[in-house]
C-alpha cells in the first residue's frame, strides 16, 4: 500500500510503512525530532493488492527517485500554494527509513557528503526544509585553498578579501551529509498535504496507458510496480539516477564519456583546529596529475575526503591499513607527485615512507590542511567518475532532473547543487502552468524548465570537464599555461569574485 505523509497524524510518519513502522516526534522544537518505534498495522490504510488487470491509480505527478533532487522537488511543490494540492506519488527502490539519521553519533559521519552553496541553502530554507535539518551536523566553511600539485601555484577563495562578493556570514559553502538533507526534506514533507510514498518498491515497467470509455490514458506513462500496483502519471518525473529508467522510457539520449577515474571517499578525523581555527574553516583541494584530492571540513574536527585517482591507485588505497591510508592522505597534500607515485607502488609501509619523505620535502604549512589522524571504520569507498548530459530534460509527460539529467565530475562540488537547481526551476514552472490552466505534462508547460536549466548545466558540465583535462597534464607547456592562469586569477580580485559568485549560486 502507499505510504502517506500526513500533517494531521505526525506519528504515522515512516518510510517503510506509515503504520507498521512509525516515527514519533519526541520534541517538535528540536531540529532533529524523529524517533523510531513500531506500531501495529492500521487496517483502515490497508488494501488488498490489485489484480494484474486492475486499473491504474491516477496521479498528477509520479516521481521516481527519493534522493535529495526528487525530494526537494516534491517539497517545493507542496510548499507552493499553486501546487500544494496536486495528487503526488513517490517511488523509491531503497528503504527511506535508512536515510534518516536517528540516533546518529556526533563523532561519526556518512561518507556521502555534499557541499551546499548559499544558493542551495536559501532554496532549502524557502521550502521549509532547513527547519528540519540537524544543524549540529552542518559545517560551514569560509574559504577555499586550491593549488597545483605540479607547479605549486595557488589561489585562495575568501569572501572577505574579494570585492563584489557577499560578506554576510563570510560562508563559501556548507558541508553536510546527504542523509541529513534527505531527513530534513522528509521531515518537511511530513507537515504538508499527504504524498503517497512507495519505498522499497521497484519500477518493473513503464508503458503508455490505454484509451478506455472512462479516461483516455493513451499518452500517459503507466508504471507497473514490484508491489503489483499500477500508477498513471499526468507528469512523470525522473529523479532516478544516472541509469534512469524514466529517461529510457522517454527515449532521451544521454551523451558523454567515462574518465577512467575513481572517486575515493572517506571520513577522517583531523589533528587540532587547523589553520584559521574553529571560527574560520577552510576547504582544501590540490590538483594532481591523476586527479584532484579534496579535504572538506565536517563538524567536531572531522573532514570528508574526495580523492579522484586512477582505478589501480583507488584499489590500492582501499586495501591499505588505516595507518597507511592516513599517511597517503597526508602525503597527497604535502609531497611531490613523483614521491606520491612511488608510494602508490608499494603495498604497505606508507606510514614509514611518508615520515621519511616529509622531513625532506619543503612546503608551506599555511597552505596545507592539518594532518589527518583518524579514519572512521568502514568509510572508505569508491565510485566511477563520468560525465553525462541528456539531450533534453523533457519528453511528452516526462521531466528529468538531477543525475538522471546530468552527471558531473566532483572536482567542483556541483552535482547536488545542480540537482537542487533543477528542482527549484521545475517546481516554479509547474506552478506557473497550474496557475494559467496548462496541462502540466505538455511541452508547453515543460519547455520553459528545459530552456532555463539545460544551457546553464551544459556550461557547468563543460567547464568542469575542461578543468579536469587541463589539470591532468603532469608536464609540458600546459603546466606553464595553467600556472600563469591560476596566478593571474589570484591577483585579480574582481575575476575571483566572478568565479566565486558563479560557484556559490544555485
Amino acid at each position: 500500500m502507499p505510504l502517506r505523509l500526513s500533517p494531521r497524524t505526525p506519528c504515522d510518519f515512516s518510510m517503510s510503512s506509515w503504520r507498521c513502522s512509525s516515527l514519533i516526534p519526541i520534541n517538535p522544537r528540536r531540529r532533529s525530532f524523529w524517533s523510531h518505534s513500531s506500531l501495529a498495522a492500521d487496517a483502515s490504510h490497508s488494501s488488498p493488492p490489485p489484480s494484474p488487470a486492475a486499473k491504474p491509480d491516477i496521479y498528477d505527478i509520479v516521481c521516481v527517485g527519493g534522493g535529495p533532487a526528487g525530494l526537494s522537488l516534491l517539497t517545493a511543490l507542496r510548499s507552493s500554494p499553486r501546487t500544494a494540492n496536486l495528487k503526488i506519488a513517490l517511488v523509491e527502490s531503497q528503504d527511506l527509513s535508512k536515510s534518516l539519521q536517528k540516533d546518529a553519533l556526533a563523532t561519526e559521519f556518512s561518507n556521502r557528503c555534499s557541499s551546499l552553496t548559499p544558493g542551495s541553502v536559501k532554496f532549502l530554507r524557502d521550502v521549509g526544509a532547513l527547519d528540519h535539518i540537524t544543524s549540529a551536523r552542518v559545517q560551514p566553511y569560509h574559504s577555499m585553498q586550491v593549488w597545483d600539485g605540479v607547479s605549486g601555484s595557488s589561489i585562495n577563495f575568501d569572501p572577505v578579501t574579494i570585492p563584489g562578493t557577499s560578506k554576510q556570514g563570510n560562508v563559501v559553502a556548507y558541508m553536510t551529509e546527504n542523509p541529513n538533507t534527505v531527513s530534513a526534506l522528509l521531515g518537511r514533507l511530513a507537515t504538508t498535504a499527504p504524498i503517497d510514498i512507495f519505498d522499497k518498491t521497484r519500477v518493473d515497467k513503464i508503458e503508455l496507458g490505454q484509451d478506455t470509455e472512462e479516461l483516455d490514458l493513451s499518452t500517459w506513462p503507466v508504471l507497473s510496480l514490484s508491489n503489483s500496483r499500477k500508477l498513471a502519471a499526468r507528469l512523470l518525473i525522473g529523479a532516478d539516477g544516472a541509469n534512469s529508467p524514466v529517461r529510457g522510457f522517454a527515449n532521451i539520449p544521454s551523451r558523454g564519456w567515462d574518465y577512467d577515474r575513481q572517486g575515493v571517499v572517506a571520513t577522517l578525523q583531523m589533528r587540532g583546529l587547523g589553520w584559521g581555527g574553529e571560527r574560520h574553516k577552510i576547504a582544501y583541494q590540490r590538483f594532481l596529475p591523476s586527479g584532484p584530492v579534496a579535504l572538506l571540513p565536517l563538524p567536531n574536527n572531522h573532514a570528508s575526503l574526495v580523492w579522484s585517482t586512477t582505478p589501480d591507485k583507488a584499489n590500492l588505497l582501499k586495501r591499505l591499513s588505516p595507518a597507511d591510508f592516513l599517511a597517503m592522505v597526508n602525503a597527497a597534500f604535502r609531497l611531490l607527485p613523483v614521491d606520491l607515485d612511488y608510494m602508490h607502488t608499494i603495498t604497505s609501509g606508507q606510514a614509514d615512507e611518508f615520515s621519511w619523505r616529509e622531513s625532506n620535502t619543503t612546503f608551506d604549512p599555511r597552505k596545507v590542511p592539518q594532518k589527518v589522524v583518524g579514519l572512521q571504520e568502514g568509510s572508505v569507498a569508491s565510485f566511477p567518475l563520468r560525465m553525462r548530459h541528456a539531450d533534453t530534460y523533457i519528453g511528452h509527460r516526462v521531466a528529468l532532473l538531477g543525475d538522471a539529467a546530468h552527471t558531473v565530475h566532483p572536482l567542483a562540488g556541483q552535482g547536488l547543487n545542480s540537482g537542487l537547481g533543477d528542482a527549484q526551476s521545475l517546481a516554479k514552472h509547474i506552478g506557473e502552468a497550474v496557475a494559467v490552466g496548462k496541462d502540466i505534462g505538455s511541452s508547453w508547460a515543460l519547455e520553459p524548465y528545459n530552456a532555463e536549466q539545460w544551457p546553464k548545466n551544459n556550461i557547468m558540465l563543460g567547464t568542469v570537464d575542461k578543468l579536469h583535462k587541463l589539470y591532468s597534464a603532469g608536464s609540458g607547456p600546459v603546466v606553464w599555461v595553467r600556472t600563469l592562469g591560476l596566478e593571474a586569477v589570484d591577483k585579480l580580485p574582481f575575476v575571483k569574485g566572478f568565479f566565486m559568485k558563479q560557484a556559490t549560486r544555485l
